[in-house]
């Protein structure tokens, strides 16, 4: 298991030299982040983005993500164009050195959250998303989301509800299917695993389709184009989202098929009408066992690159939420301690108490 550490290019306030100095990290997840959504990736800058990141002493083999253009999602005339742009992107990457691309296929919303900046009780502040906030936004009145709101402007984001209004689950999979079978020739062309990114949160908002939330779905995926390339990232939190995701079986059946490329590993509190908030990664703090979903990785050989996802901001840090330095890093240290406990002490038998 490689740990990783997401960082978003020099604007980041979190340091490449402080990231370097959490024990146990392996290497930096980051993209590409000034050139508009769909058009290619110079290899200027792909190079230069490498050549920083190992000039600290990390390795740079995950990028994260390159964004899917929502006229591809739609399935619009000007797709095939956006599709070639995103093969050379996948091209390009291959060029720099890395291995996997995480990416996702969520209309218009990457993920959701009701509070960037929920106080826990211990002070820390986190991440939150209220499923009834949610169920009581009208759309047709304008959707104000915290992270969101400066993405579209009102009348772009309506306009691009409207255009989904003829988009369901059954067309937005038969538009899945066409970009995956003119990607994933490429990416095994060139050595690159794709790694399908769930829906944050697993289910339908705002009347948009979400076609990446649970067991079935990734089988799907996964299935829809039979290779290695195309393969997933596994986000515990993600999915963990809803209660009927069971992720240590997740990651036994398509870790087991060598189709999980990328891990988050982080934990979630949830409730029963789908509100949540992001914890520490602790298992106690969360309704995920961490533990149990470190072992299961094991359980399958799992070589693969993992980050510990969000963070709460903890200890008077302000950033980018869920981004912070701090406790991500406790998060990374933790998870490599689950895996080193794990590596040295699962398949030996207990020690026989001493009478």
């Amino acid at each position: 298991m490689k740990m990783t550490f997401r960082w978003y290019g020099e604007s980041d306030p979190v340091k490449l030299e402080y990231i370097r100095q959490i024990p146990g990290m392996y290497g930096i997840v980051s993209a590409i982040y000034d050139v508009p959504v769909g058009e290619v990736w110079p290899m200027g800058k792909l190079n230069a983005l490498r050549e920083r990141i190992e000039g600290c002493g990390l390795k740079f083999e995950v990028v994260e993500s390159i964004p899917v253009h929502e006229d591809i999602k739609l399935g619009k005339p000007s797709r095939d164009r956006l599709i070639a742009n995103f093969q050379q992107n996948i091209r390009n990457c291959a060029h720099a050195g890395i291995k996997v691309i995480c990416y996702n296929f969520m209309p218009v919303f990457d993920w959701t959250r009701t509070e960037m900046a929920k106080q826990l009780p211990d002070g820390s502040f986190t991440l939150a998303f209220d499923a009834a906030a949610v169920a009581n936004i009208d759309p047709e009145k304008g959707i104000s989301l915290p992270g969101w709101d400066a993405s579209y402007k009102p009348e772009e984001l309506k306009n691009l509800l409207n255009e989904y209004k003829a988009v369901g689950e059954d067309e937005l999979w038969a538009h899945l299917e066409y970009f995956l079978k003119a990607i994933i020739p490429v990416a095994e062309e060139v050595g690159v695993r794709m790694a399908m990114h769930p829906d944050d949160p697993p289910r339908p908002i705002f009347g948009l389709p979400r076609i990446v939330k649970n067991r079935d779905d990734l089988m799907r995926l996964v299935s829809m184009v039979e290779s290695p390339a195309n393969g997933l990232t596994l986000c515990s939190g993600s999915l963990g989202a809803d209660l009927c995701n069971n992720i240590e079986a997740l990651v036994h059946e398509f870790g087991g098929m060598g189709r999980i490329h990328f891990g988050h590993l982080r934990n979630v509190k949830v409730e029963e009408d789908g509100t949540f908030f992001e914890t520490a990664h602790n298992s106690c703090d969360g309704s995920l066992d961490m533990a149990a979903i470190v072992k299961a990785y094991h359980d399958v050989g799992f070589t693969g690159y993992v980050r510990p996802d969000h963070g709460r901001m903890i200890w008077g840090e302000t950033g980018k939420p869920g981004y912070g330095l701090y406790d991500r890093a406790l998060g990374a240290v933790y998870l490599n301690g689950l895996w080193e406990a794990v590596c040295k002490y699962a398949d030996k038998p207990a020690a026989t108490p001493a009478h």
